[in-house]
């Protein structure tokens, strides 16, 4: 009895002693897992701030300095044209359903809280137009990529509705081209090319954003973004995708319902 008292004790003894070695040895490994996730986290962060790769044959124009317009905006100094019309579409404003307001009180859901608009938010403008006077450009055919793939007729732009991806600080915003400047209309060296964005009053700004574009990559008039055409197959679903109904379709839709025709 003596004995197994002893051995008793003696093993509780073994087993408290080894307990603080136990956790001495377990320690230093938790503490080394610790750091290899916190080098993961790091590595994953550096990852999400860097420029995205899209998978798209057209190259990214970088630092592009970027203004700010809205559908129903009036004209002013920096904005001579007023856009309740757009270059390619006479019924812009209505078509879209109304004012896109721009003041982010007025907004929820990268749109304007008082109606659901028709037309998509998410739009820009660019200073190149390849229909002049009801006619296509002469030199449209050579300059613009897809050209070929898109031409139906002459005077019906092959540029409205096209998609450009908006990179800033590691967000990616998707937009249609849906209207034309700013201030110029026939800079295609630099839409198409190589060129960098012409001097003018705003900076030798050389894209236009709406308020959606604005408020989802968290940027002001003035900031600087890279962009680049991408194929309709290549936008990933996201408020973009929302509201795409095209104007000519609504055009389309309203003449019917008109017995007019109704042209952009």
């Amino acid at each position: 009895m003596r004995r197994f008292f002893v051995a008793s004790i003696s093993a509780q003894l073994v087993l408290a002693s080894a307990a603080p070695l136990h956790a001495a040895v377990l320690t230093p490994k938790v503490r080394l897992l610790t750091e290899k996730s916190r080098a993961v986290l790091n590595t994953a962060a550096r990852s999400a701030t860097a420029r995205p790769v899209l998978r798209s044959s057209y190259p990214w124009k970088r630092g592009i300095m970027t203004t700010i317009f809205w559908i129903g905006e009036r004209a002013a100094a920096n904005n001579p044209v007023p856009n309740d019309k757009s270059s390619w579409d006479a019924r812009w404003a209505r078509n879209y359903g109304g004012y896109d307001d721009p003041d982010p009180r007025a907004r929820r859901d990268y749109r304007p809280a008082r109606f659901t608009p028709r037309l998509n938010p998410f739009y820009v403008a660019l200073p190149y137009n390849d229909v002049s006077n009801g006619r296509t450009k002469p030199e449209a055919a050579t300059v613009i990529p897809w050209f070929n793939n898109t031409f139906v007729r002459h005077g019906e732009s092959v540029c409205k509705g096209r998609w450009l991806a908006i990179h800033y600080r590691g967000r990616v915003a998707f937009a249609q081209w849906e209207d034309v400047g700013p201030f110029r209309t026939n800079h295609w060296q630099y839409v198409f090319g190589d060129e960098r964005p012409l001097p003018n009053r705003n900076n030798a700004a050389g894209l236009d954003i709406s308020p959606a574009v604005r408020d989802y990559l968290g940027l002001k008039s003035n900031d600087r973004v890279d962009w680049r055409f991408v194929e309709a197959s290549e936008v990933p679903y996201g408020p973009w995708s929302r509201h795409t109904a095209s104007s000519a379709t609504l055009a389309s839709a309203a003449s019917t319902q008109s017995g007019e025709l109704q042209r952009d």
